[in-house]
């Protein structure tokens, strides 16, 4: 099912066809059966694998297996359970390691054997063609676990006082970045970790990567409700539940409590971009969540309508005090219109491509440039920045022509409006209209 990769090798081939033997019969067949991949890219269901990281410790270990950590690619639907099993078989003597933590010396040095065994997420390297623009779900999808070199995980670290009433002030994440010697799929299910670095994630720069996530998986199952009208309505549900009921997720007060008051600016004044970045990610993820609970009630069924008469009524009133306090974004008609001659996503690329710069670039460099770069990388890569994001979203709500060779800069306290230049776009966060009631 690696139709990609055939796809390069048909193209080879059809040049030796066309060019070098003059088969051009055999041009045509391979033509036809390359159409077939590119249809079994966009229509085939294909299972995304998990990743696997292993570290072997102790001197009870052979020498090329001895204190390294391996990322092994495991196989259609292998659950973790199944995988250690296998793993303990090879090695029945070895005891296994619950923690995911790097292990102390004296387990390195032990005569025995120890297993450590834990799920990785890998980072989507997305080529270059394919960044910022309309790349549809379907295709960016094999990206998501193929082409990949660099794995991470994740672990919450706590700092300070825990506060019993909001769990996001003092949830810090300490990241891993695992690079392996080659990329996936490869020769072998296996290759070395040849460079790790960790940094650690603020609460609040938490807080934006979980709220872009969000909106990215969104957007993911509205486009694929939008062009597939078969597909089931119940992953709809569950993840608009999740969002817009208070009850289950806590709504956005957590983040209110957290970030949005006076004292943790007063604590924190160098967070104020970052506060701003939140409070747009918020904004941005109303009219998504407006699409998915339209496209719920189109395929509405009697069992689920108390459900979906609930949802109505929350998103409602989120979508009011949201409107209210963070401003109004409006998505562009052509980004949710169902068009019949392309299909896959037209969304992401305008809201999530913060994401995607973030996951697909990552230093490889020591743990102390990953950590200084953490800060300019999220910069440099979070909506508004270079106005490469919210360009599409702004465009209808400015209607100044470009034309124009310099505005000056107005602030009458509520509405910003943005300075336009010829041919180029300044957009900052501080320059973002909002509209308040």
């Amino acid at each position: 099912e690696m139709w990609e990769k055939a796809i390069q090798l048909s193209k080879e081939l059809a040049d030796m066809y066309e060019n070098k033997v003059f088969d051009y019969e055999g041009l045509g067949n391979l033509l036809k059966k390359r159409a077939t991949f590119y249809e079994n890219i966009m229509k085939a269901m294909r299972p995304q694998p998990e990743y696997f990281a292993v570290g072997y410790y102790g001197q009870g270990f052979p020498s090329f297996l001895r204190n390294k950590i391996f990322i092994y690619r495991g196989k259609e639907y292998e659950r973790r359970e199944d995988f250690n099993l296998k793993l303990l078989t090879q090695f029945p003597s070895a005891e296994k390691m619950t923690s995911t933590a790097l292990p102390a010396e004296e387990i390195k040095a032990s005569p025995k054997q120890y297993v450590q065994c834990f799920i990785v997420k890998p980072v989507m390297n997305l080529p270059p063609n394919y960044k910022d623009k309309p790349v549809p779900e379907q295709i960016l999808n094999y990206y998501r676990a193929n082409e990949v070199q660099q794995f991470t995980y994740s672990r919450p670290v706590r700092k300070g006082e825990k506060d019993p009433d909001n769990e996001f002030a003092n949830m810090w994440i300490e990241r891993t970045t695992y690079t392996t010697a080659y990329s996936f799929p490869g020769i072998l299910r296996w290759f070395e970790v040849k460079q790790v670095t960790t940094e650690e994630i603020s609460p609040l720069e938490n807080a934006i990567e979980t709220m872009e996530l969000t909106n990215e998986k969104i957007t993911n199952i509205v486009q694929q409700h939008t062009w597939d009208r078969s597909l089931p309505v119940h992953p709809l549900s569950m993840l608009l539940n999740g969002i817009v009921d208070p009850a289950v997720m806590g709504g956005y007060a957590n983040y209110e409590k957290a970030f949005f008051t006076e004292k943790y600016l007063q604590e924190h004044p160098e967070d104020q971009d970052k506060i701003e970045l939140l409070k747009q990610q918020i904004a941005i993820q109303m009219p998504l969540l407006a699409e998915g609970i339209r496209i719920h009630g189109e395929k509405l069924t009697e069992q689920l309508k108390p459900l979906h008469e609930r949802l109505t009524a929350c998103f409602r009133e989120l979508r009011r005090k949201a409107e209210k306090q963070y401003g109004v974004i409006t998505l562009p008609p052509t980004l949710t219109e169902r068009k019949p001659s392309r299909s896959g996503s037209v969304v992401l690329p305008y809201i999530m491509s913060s994401t995607l710069r973030r996951l697909s670039v990552t230093s490889v460099a020591s743990s102390v440039a990953s950590s200084s770069s953490t800060s300019s990388d999220s910069a440099s890569s979070r909506p508004g920045s270079d106005g490469s994001t919210l360009e599409p979203l702004l465009e209808r709500r400015i209607s100044t022509s470009s034309r124009a060779e310099e505005l000056p800069m107005k602030d009458d306290g509520d509405n910003r409006i943005c300075k336009l230049k010829r041919k180029e776009w300044s957009i900052s966060r501080s320059q973002v209209i909002v509209e308040k009631e």
